[in-house]
Formats: C-alpha cells, sequence, structure tokens
C-alpha cells in the first residue's frame, strides 16, 4: 500500500522521473533506492524528501510550528494509524474528528503532505463505515471529502461519498 500512495504522492507532486522503491521487514517497510547517497527509510523520511526533490517545501510546513505539526502527524500515521485494530478505529476516528473541529487542513489552514497521507491512511477506514457512522464524524469527513477533491491527490483510491444530504433536521416545529 504504502508503494502506491508514494507513487500517487510522486505523481501529486509532478516527479517525472519515478524512483525506485522496495520493502523491508514484516511491516513492509517502504525504502527509496537513492542514486546520491544511502537509502531511504519510512513513509514519513520519503515524502520528506520528495517534497523537498519537487522544490514544495511549504508542503512541509511554512512555520516552525507547522512544520512541527506536519511531522507529529506524519508520525502519527505511521505510529498509529497504519497499526491500528478495528477497536482502535473509533478511538482514532474521534481523536481526529475532535482535532478537526477549528481546522481545514491537518496543519492549520494549509494543505501539506500530512493531510496527503493521513488521507491515504484513513481511506480504508472510511470505505468501511457505514453513511451513519460517517455522520457521527462529521469533521472528518469535512475533511476527508475536501482532501479526495483535492486537485491530484487521489490517483490511486475510488472516491468515497462521505455524507447524505441532510433535507429534513430531526427537530418538529
Amino acid at each position: 500500500m504504502a508503494l502506491r500512495e508514494l507513487s500517487s504522492l510522486e505523481k501529486y507532486l509532478g516527479l517525472k522521473k519515478p524512483n525506485k522503491y522496495s520493502t523491508q521487514g514484516d511491516k513492509k517497510v517502504p525504502v527509496l533506492q537513492n542514486n546520491n547517497g544511502p537509502p531511504l527509510l519510512g513513509l514519513a523520511t520519503i515524502a520528506c524528501h520528495l517534497a523537498k526533490e519537487a522544490k514544495r517545501p511549504e508542503l512541509l510546513g511554512d512555520t516552525a510550528e507547522s512544520r512541527a505539526v506536519v511531522q507529529q502527524w506524519l508520525e502519527y500515521r505511521v505510529t498509529k494509524l497504519d497499526s491500528c485494530t478495528k477497536e482502535d478505529i473509533k478511538f482514532i476516528l474521534k481523536d481526529l474528528n475532535l482535532y478537526l473541529q477549528d481546522k481545514v487542513y491537518l496543519a492549520g489552514n494549509r494543505f501539506t503532505v500530512a493531510d496527503t497521507l493521513m488521507y491515504y491512511g484513513i481511506h480504508p477506514l472510511i470505505v468501511d463505515l457505514a453513511i451513519q457512522e460517517k455522520e457521527q464524524y462529521v469533521n472528518v469527513t469535512r475533511w476527508f471529502d475536501h482532501i479526495q477533491h483535492y486537485p491530484g491527490v487521489r490517483h490511486h483510491l475510488p472516491p468515497v461519498v462521505v455524507l447524505k444530504n441532510r433535507i429534513y433536521t430531526s427537530r418538529h416545529h
């Protein structure tokens, strides 16, 4: 999965020459075979390298604080999301829903590589949710829908219907 995500990230970034990737270990950690030095290991490390290679440093954050937040979400993706169990999913979605309550993107008001990789990682979870479950996580589904429609992001993933339109409220007048 991570290799397809990195390939999609390359396309989004407009990198012309595809990189050579392999995986390592039981968890299939991605490895970038770097011509200019030692191989790079890990999804977050490679994603940051690709953003720099594409001369898109703004995708890593434009202030020290936003760069730290981007790194935080990349780490969250690898340490929490990628290894979550079925029991963890509701806690992850609940935490993310609360976090996104007053944010457009994970690092505030700017799209970053954290949004891309968290979108790729959370996609299989959102696909498996019923409409009623998606409505419980309105901030996550709003963010998810926004990211899936962000130009160039959703290369290898199918679109997901996240919310039904509500015509009537549950209150009677």
